[in-house]
């Protein structure tokens, strides 16, 4: 789950309908869909109306209601048998109607949680502070799985330390990336005392230990049940970033995001998810998703067009490949280093 969740204001209304909204709320379709699925059909319909034919339960003549109550059962049991299980996101499903051949139908992936990943047994560095019997891991072992998380980028719209820091190079430093251009902009810009600066190299100095990449420890230095976990995730990301792009149910082009969402056009660049540790950065996260939180997060998992009729098999082939991955990060989060450590 999110660590401090938050929520963002209230959006605009898109003009592009969603006929679909998932994940914990209920499903909703137009009524305009007529009992022959071949029939004239709004665009969204039709592409999801002949994938749910197909998928059966609708035998011999059916009426209006009875079409559209198949293609709802249809499309809320196969997302949610997906995505029913995921715990470490809050994620929707959400169909858009699109208006023919220049926008076609789209489903877009959103996540609603804000805040920080929890990262359980790898954060973990003082024993006393969960419980007396706690046991915290050697770093080289919390090293490799933070390292290991960053594939979650893949599927769920986060950022990481290297993204805090680009944001905060605008706000503190003028855009510089450097201890020397940072300290320039504060000094001629700004007017600050030299003296008393906060440079780049001051932020990284603070990172926890297992956020050090030159910590990881190497594979065969992990214990084989840690190693299997790490395994998993890295053969899951595999998998998706072999269907990258089109037809991927968790990759977007920012400009088709506008076109059939344009309320986010005004909506923060950042991400609404993060693996940085809310405890040892919470100033900075705070500065960075100020905008975020007076706006909107850009928490677009992924939108995918639906041109053809046959793009719906595609899209549920790779979000199964997705929702595995995120299992598999989850699967690495929930390891308990206790049980080897005994």
């Amino acid at each position: 789950m999110a660590k401090r969740a938050s929520r963002s204001l209230p959006r605009k209304v898109s003009p592009s309908p969603r006929s679909v909204d998932l994940a914990g709320r209920a499903v909703r379709l137009s009524p305009a869909v007529p009992a022959a699925y071949d029939a004239p059909l709004s665009h969204h319909h039709v592409a999801l109306g002949r994938w749910a034919a197909e998928q059966g339960g609708g035998e011999g003549p059916i009426t209006l209601g009875e079409a559209r109550k198949l293609i709802e059962r249809s499309f809320e049991h196969q997302v949610l048998g997906i995505l029913g299980g995921n715990t470490l996101a809050d994620l929707r499903v959400v169909v858009l109607a699109g208006n023919g051949a220049e926008l076609p139908p789209a489903i877009a992936i959103i996540c609603d949680s804000v805040g920080q990943i929890d990262l359980g047994w790898i954060e973990q560095t003082n024993v006393l502070r969960n419980s007396l019997f706690a046991s915290v891991a050697p770093v080289g072992w919390r090293a490799a799985a933070y390292r290991s998380l960053s594939k979650l980028a893949l599927v769920l719209p986060l950022f990481d330390f290297d993204g805090m820091m680009e944001e905060l190079s605008g706000y503190y430093w003028d855009g510089e990336t450097t201890d020397e251009g940072a300290r320039h902009s504060l000094v001629e810009y700004f007017g600050q005392d030299p003296e008393e600066l906060t440079l780049p190299s001051h932020i990284e100095a603070r990172r926890p230990d297992f956020m050090l990449a030159e910590n990881a420890a190497p594979m065969k230095a992990l214990p084989a049940s840690l190693r299997a976990k790490l395994r998993r995730l890295s053969a899951a990301h595999d998998a998706l970033k072999e269907h990258w792009r089109q037809g991927n149910a968790w990759f977007f082009e920012r400009s088709e995001v506008s076109d059939y969402l344009p309320e986010y056009e005004d909506a923060s660049y950042l991400p609404p998810m993060t693996t940085v540790p809310f405890d040892a950065f919470a100033q900075e996260l705070d500065e960075v998703g100020r905008i975020g939180m007076e706006t909107a997060f850009f928490n677009i998992a992924g939108l995918c067009p639906l041109p053809e009729a046959d793009a719906i098999e595609r899209w549920f082939a790779t979000l199964r490949l997705g929702a595995e991955l995120i299992a598999a990060a989850q699967d690495l989060i929930d390891f308990n280093p206790a049980e080897v450590l005994r």
